[in-house]
């Protein structure tokens, strides 16, 4: 099982927003925007190694890197980041599945459910 440095409560509360802004609700007024503002606030706001571990997650996740390649794939997340990593996450439209399903890939599936790792 791999460690993160992300607070265990903060990365399911980012997972949560992150499906509310991929599934934009048409009669929102404006609401979106501004849970896509608080999530590009609080993912901006977790220090670098944190957002590389997303970015990590995300690619286990959708299958790029299985969970042997944990610490590969964060170097290429700190390699590769020169933009805001709240814009390449929601680059993709599954980024919030694809982060879940890194976490049971790399053994912390249960934070899903009871919140810590």
């Amino acid at each position: 099982m791999k460690e993160l440095t992300i607070p265990p409560d903060a990365l399911r509360l980012l997972l949560e927003q992150l499906r509310s802004v991929e599934v934009p609700v048409e009669s929102d007024d404006g609401g979106n925007d501004l849970r896509r503002n608080e999530l590009q606030t609080e993912i901006e706001g977790l220090d670098r190694d944190q957002q590389h571990e997303l970015v990590a997650l995300l690619w286990i996740g959708r299958g790029d890197y299985q969970e042997v390649d944990w610490d590969e794939a964060k170097a290429l997340a700190e390699e590769r980041h020169v933009g805001p990593t709240f814009e390449y996450l929601a680059s993709h439209p599954q980024a919030a599945d694809h982060i879940a399903a890194g976490l049971e890939e790399i053994g912390h599936e249960h934070l899903l459910l009871d919140g810590e790792y």
